[in-house]
C-alpha cells in the first residue's frame, strides 16, 4: 500500500506565519487541508486501518443530507398511527396496508423506510412489528405532538438562508407562538394561545419528569411556575410535593386554561393562578421557590434577564429559582442544543439555546448566589440549575 497522498498546495514545512499558531489550530489546518484532498479521501477508503473512520464519516455526512427525510418517515408513521396499530404485537404487510389505507407497495416501502431508522421490524413471513425506537413511541403524546407540530418548522426552513437574513416575514412558527412578537401578549385572546399551550402541555411531562426526579422540594412552603402554561408542570409538582402551596403565572388567557385544568385536578383549593405579562409587571409574592421551565431559552437577551431580575424580586431571602431547559454545548448532546434550537428559536422569532456557563452568570447577575447545575437523567431533553437568594 502507498503512502498517503499529499494535499494540493500542502508544502513540506510550515510558513513562519502558520508556524506562530497555537498548536490545536496549526493541526486542524492540517486536517482540513488533507481532509479537502480527493485523493487522500479515496486512498483513506481503501486503505484497512483508515476505512472505518472513512466509511462513518461518508454515512455521518450522508445522514446529514438525508436527515429531513428521515423525519418525513417519522412523520408519515405518527400520521398512520403505525405504533399504536403494532402495540399490540405484529400484523401482516396486508393488514396493515388496510389499516393505514395505503396501497401494499406504498405501504412496504414505508415500513422498509422505518426498519432502516429502528422504527419497525419484520417479524417473519409478511408481518411486522415495532423497532426499537418504535416501541417507545408507543402511546408518547409527548413526542407524537412535537413530530406534527414539525410541519410548521420545516416550512419556515425551507429556505435557511432567507431565514437568517430575516427576508421571510412572520414565520409559520411566529404565528403559533403569538406571544414571541406580539407588542402586547397579554391581551391576546383564548384562540390565540390554544395552539402553542395545547403543544407545550402535550410536551411537558417529557420535562417534568427529569425536573421532579432531580431536585427535592422537601423545606419549601410555596411554588410559583413562572410560564406555567396549562398548569401541566404544576400538576405533576402537586402529584410529587403534596405539601406545597401552589401558584402558577401566565398571560390571562393563557392562566385562564390553567385554571380550568387544575380545578378539573381538584386542585382549586391549592393552587392560586394570576394572569399578566412578566416584561410589564412584578410577578405575584407568596412563592419561596420559582420554577422557569423552558421560559428563558424563548426570550433574548435584555428580556431573559429582565425575567430573571422579576423572579430575584418576588422571592423572599433564602428563596430559590429552578431554571430548566436544553442548553447549548451539552455533552452528547451539542446538535440538539446549538443546531435545533438555534433555528427553531430563530423561526419562533425569539430566543437562543444558552450554556450552563452562560445561564449561571446572568442568574448572578441578577442577584442569585449558590448557583448550581443539577444533574438529569437525559440531559438532551433538559438540564437543571438552581440558584438561591442570599438571607
Amino acid at each position: 500500500m502507498s503512502a498517503p497522498p499529499q494535499a494540493p498546495g500542502a508544502e513540506p514545512a510550515m510558513s513562519a506565519a502558520t508556524s506562530r499558531l497555537p498548536w490545536r489550530e496549526r493541526w486542524q489546518r492540517w486536517r482540513d487541508t488533507l481532509l479537502a484532498n480527493p485523493r487522500f479521501r479515496h486512498w483513506a477508503a481503501g486503505f484497512a486501518l483508515t476505512r472505518p473512520v472513512a466509511r462513518r464519516r461518508a454515512a455521518a455526512l450522508f445522514d446529514l443530507v438525508a436527515g429531513f427525510v428521515y423525519s418525513q418517515v417519522l412523520l408519515a408513521c405518527v400520521r398512520l398511527r403505525l405504533f399504536d396499530l403494532l402495540a399490540d404485537g405484529p400484523l401482516p404487510l396486508s393488514e396493515l396496508a388496510r389499516r393505514t389505507q395505503l396501497s401494499d407497495e406504498a405501504c412496504l416501502r414505508l415500513l422498509v423506510a422505518a426498519q432502516s431508522l429502528q422504527l419497525l421490524q419484520p417479524r417473519g413471513g409478511d408481518r411486522w412489528g415495532l423497532g426499537p425506537l418504535g416501541a417507545t413511541l408507543v402511546g408518547d403524546q409527548a413526542i407524537t405532538a412535537m413530530v406534527e407540530h414539525h410541519a410548521a418548522l420545516y416550512a419556515d426552513l425551507a429556505d435557511p438562508v432567507a431565514l437568517l437574513r430575516g427576508e421571510h416575514g412572520r414565520t409559520r412558527l411566529g404565528e403559533l407562538w403569538a406571544y414571541a412578537a406580539d407588542e402586547q401578549p397579554d391581551q391576546l385572546a383564548r384562540e390565540r394561545v390554544a395552539a402553542y399551550s395545547a403543544l407545550m402541555s402535550a410536551s411537558q411531562p417529557l420535562v417534568s419528569e427529569q425536573v421532579l426526579d432531580a431536585v427535592s422540594l422537601q423545606g419549601h412552603r410555596c411554588l410559583m411556575d413562572v410560564g406555567g402554561g396549562e398548569g401541566t408542570f404544576l400538576r405533576a409538582v402537586a402529584a410529587r410535593a403534596p405539601h406545597l402551596k401552589l401558584m402558577l403565572f401566565d398571560l390571562p388567557a393563557v392562566a385562564g386554561r390553567a385554571r380550568e385544568r387544575l380545578v378539573a385536578a381538584g386542585l382549586a383549593a391549592r393552587a392560586e393562578v394570576h394572569g399578566g405579562d412578566f416584561h410589564r409587571q412584578p410577578l405575584p409574592r407568596g412563592a419561596d421557590v420559582i420554577t422557569l421551565v423552558r421560559v428563558v431559552h424563548d426570550h433574548d437577551q435584555g428580556a431573559a434577564l429582565r425575567i430573571l431580575a422579576a423572579v430575584r424580586a418576588a422571592l423572599p431571602p433564602g428563596g430559590r429559582v429552578l431554571l430548566a431547559e436544553p442548553l447549548a454545548d451539552t455533552p452528547g448532546a451539542a446538535a440538539m442544543g446549538n443546531a435545533y434550537f438555534g433555528f427553531y428559536l430563530l423561526a419562533m422569532g425569539s430566543g437562543r439555546a444558552r450554556s450552563a456557563a452562560e445561564l449561571g452568570d446572568m442568574l448572578r447577575a441578577s442577584g442569585f448566589e449558590r448557583v448550581q447545575s443539577l444533574p438529569t437523567r437525559q440531559p438532551l431533553q433538559t438540564a437543571l440549575l438552581s440558584a438561591w437568594v442570599s438571607g
